[in-house]
């Protein structure tokens, strides 16, 4: 073998074709799922993200301070609301929604944002709003599994924003000024939740 002799060059055709090979792979890849962690407040919900119709874009608590938490009570089955939050013509969303049957959660709205909730737009600027699957006068859709799961998220909430555990700060719908709403309910145990979210 010749060691003298030159080594042959690579053509620019050559240069790009390998490029192109070496790109494939991260062509092929998935792209990143919305639902990963990094994508949601808290870490064990899913997102499951709301029309852009249906909240408005801040940068709270930048632009608003966060110093509620509002349980809510959906009035309709868990799949239903995701969909409801989903629909542009709704005008309507909650930052979370809890299932009845395991207590799993989805978060619709990022906390940074203003959900519309409370039907009080000074209150939705200032809290964040958990809906609860199920109906006030069903006390059934109301499992240990549901205010375990809430009462984690609660706190979690009000361990990042200073928030206070008690009932002056975390209300139920029919607390908000000129709401007509009675959510959660005579059924929901405020005892047991504020305990709950105390002891979380």
């Amino acid at each position: 073998m010749d060691m003298d002799r030159e080594r042959p060059r690579l053509s620019r055709r050559w240069i790009l074709k390998g490029a192109a090979l070496a790109a494939v792979p991260y062509a092929l890849l998935p792209e990143p799922q919305a639902g990963a962690s990094g994508s949601v407040d808290y870490p064990p919900a899913e997102w499951t993200p709301a029309s852009t119709s249906n909240y408005t874009a801040s940068g709270r608590p930048g632009t608003y301070a966060i110093d509620r938490v509002i349980i809510h009570v959906t009035q309709e089955t868990y799949a239903n609301t995701l969909a409801i939050f989903q629909n542009p013509e709704k005008q309507v969303t909650a930052h979370y929604v809890v299932r009845s049957a395991d207590g799993h959660v989805a978060q619709c709205v990022r906390e940074s944002d203003i959900a519309w909730h409370a039907g009080n737009w000074s209150y939705n600027t200032r809290s964040v709003g958990i809906e609860h699957e199920g109906w006030v006068d069903q006390p059934s859709y109301f499992t240990n599994a549901l205010y375990e799961q809430s009462a984690k998220l609660t706190a979690s909430i009000c361990d990042r924003y200073g928030i206070p555990k008690d009932r002056e700060h975390i209300i139920g719908h029919y607390q908000v000024p000129g709401t007509d709403h009675t959510d959660p309910g005579p059924n929901w145990d405020w005892v047991r939740y504020i305990r709950l979210v105390n002891f979380a």
